[in-house]
């Protein structure tokens, strides 16, 4: 398994002449004025979330700014191709791979306000979860044994913690409700300790687009900031919104069928969790579930199973929980 400081490595301070490893292919319009710029999970390398870009009257909505500058800077050719400012940024939850591309965004456009929860700031503060991974992540630098991709991970996690003020919110976001964002009105909800102890997600009514972050997140959860029973009842929420296509944190977009299909795995295997099956057995079962999502990928498939077996140890370690959620304060 990656540490929890390569799973969250960040880029905002990666150099420019790094030359990506993969082309970066251009936003795909998912619906009128709403566009998908893919996330990527290249190997030895931490993963890059999906961003979402909204059209708006004052100019471009990004959702989820990505962790790599490759990623990030093909956010910032979009918007340079399409003439328009980026004038907003939201972050779904603070996971690094979903917001580490907010210092690139703003440096090119500096009035672009970020909106998220104030979870970020209790993963930052001493004691937090970023907070003690870059504690950790210093002395992982002096290892000769570190291989060269995890030492450039790192290392772009030391530096964009030393820029960490970009990661903070310009507009906290505490509670759900409609909200007018660069002039494009949107329902915003806020979870209770799902993904993190504070995530967000957003549902445009008119297009029928729901972006909900790494409340799916293939080929599996990452539970090591999650509260599983509210991540549930997160999930539950989702659904009974009338959406016609997800977009996850990681992964394709989803039609309702999918989403449910995905729902109703999780919920598996979190009944395996709690039960008394071998965490074989549970990861078997998490696989099985979520075949139809991932297809004949034979690396995501792998991931799927060594992923699932992993947590069902720390989460039966925890009584069902991360250690992180058994911290978190009720919101």
């Amino acid at each position: 398994m990656l540490t929890a400081v390569l799973l969250f490595a960040a880029t905002a301070a990666q150099a420019a002449s790094a030359p990506p490893p993969v082309s970066v292919p251009p936003p795909e319009e998912i619906a009128p004025g709403i566009y998908l710029l893919p996330g990527a999970m290249l190997p030895g390398r931490g993963p890059d979330g999906n961003t979402v870009v909204f059209d708006a009257p004052e100019g471009l909505i990004v959702i989820d700014t990505g962790r790599h500058a490759w990623h990030s800077d093909g956010i910032l050719a979009f918007a340079a191709a399409r003439h328009r400012p980026v004038a907003a940024i939201v972050n779904t939850h603070w996971h690094l791979d979903h917001s580490s591309g907010n210092g690139r965004i703003k440096a090119a456009w500096p009035k672009a306000a970020v909106y998220t929860t104030s979870a970020v700031d209790r993963a930052l503060a001493e004691g937090g979860f970023l907070a003690r991974n870059l504690a950790s992540a210093k002395p992982m630098l002096d290892d000769p044994k570190l291989d060269e991709l995890e030492r450039e991970e790192v290392q772009i996690f030391v530096a964009t913690m030393d820029e960490r003020k970009v990661l903070r919110p310009d507009v906290a976001l505490a509670q759900s409700g409609d909200l007018t964002i660069a002039g494009r009105k949107l329902a915003i909800h806020v979870t209770d300790r799902a993904v993190t102890d504070a995530d967000v997600w957003l549902y445009d009514v008119a297009s029928g687009v729901a972006v909900i972050g790494d409340l799916v997140t293939l080929p599996a959860p990452f539970f090591e900031t999650a509260c599983p029973t509210e991540w549930r009842a997160a999930l539950d929420d989702v659904w009974a919104v009338p959406f016609q296509t997800a977009i996850p944190g990681h992964g394709g977009p989803m039609d309702r069928a999918a989403f449910d299909t995905y729902r109703r795995a999780f919920n598996g295997f979190m009944d395996c969790v709690e039960g008394e099956s071998g965490a074989a057995q549970c990861a078997a079962g998490w696989g099985e579930g979520i075949a139809p999502l991932i297809g004949s990928d034979d690396r995501m498939r792998r991931m799927a199973l060594e992923y699932a077996e992993y947590y069902v140890g720390m989460l039966r370690e925890n009584g069902g929980k991360s250690a992180e959620c058994l911290a978190a304060p009720p919101q």
